[in-house]
C-alpha cells in the first residue's frame, strides 16, 4: 500500500476542508470530529468541484409532518446539481452505486 502524506494534523481544523494534489488526482480531505476523510474533487455526475458544495446534514428518516434534521457536517452537497454524498463512506444518499 503506498501512503501520501498530503497535509499535517493542525493545518486542518474540525469541519474544515482542503483541496490537495496526490498525482494527478485532486481530493478534498475532510476533518470531521472523529478524523479525517478524502473524496475526489468531482461529482460523478456532471464533474462540479466538490470542495465548492455545502456542508451540513441531512433530513433523518421520521413520521409523517415530522422533520429531523441529523448528521449535520457529515454530508457534502454537489454545488451544481444538489446531489448528496455521505463523507466518511463516499456513498451517495440516493444510490448505494454512486460514490
Amino acid at each position: 500500500m503506498t501512503v501520501h502524506v498530503v497535509l499535517r494534523e493542525e493545518e486542518l481544523a474540525v469541519g474544515e476542508a482542503r483541496l490537495v494534489a496526490v498525482g494527478e488526482r485532486e481530493l478534498v480531505v475532510y476533518r470531521l470530529q472523529d478524523g479525517f476523510y478524502a473524496l475526489n474533487n468531482y461529482c460523478p455526475h456532471q464533474g462540479a468541484p466538490m470542495l465548492a458544495g455545502r456542508v451540513g446534514g441531512t433530513n433523518a428518516p421520521s413520521d409523517v409532518y415530522c422533520y429531523r434534521y441529523d448528521r449535520d457536517g457529515e454530508i457534502v452537497r454537489c454545488p451544481w446539481h444538489g446531489w448528496e454524498f455521505d463523507i466518511k463512506s463516499g456513498r451517495s444518499l440516493f444510490s448505494e452505486r454512486v460514490r
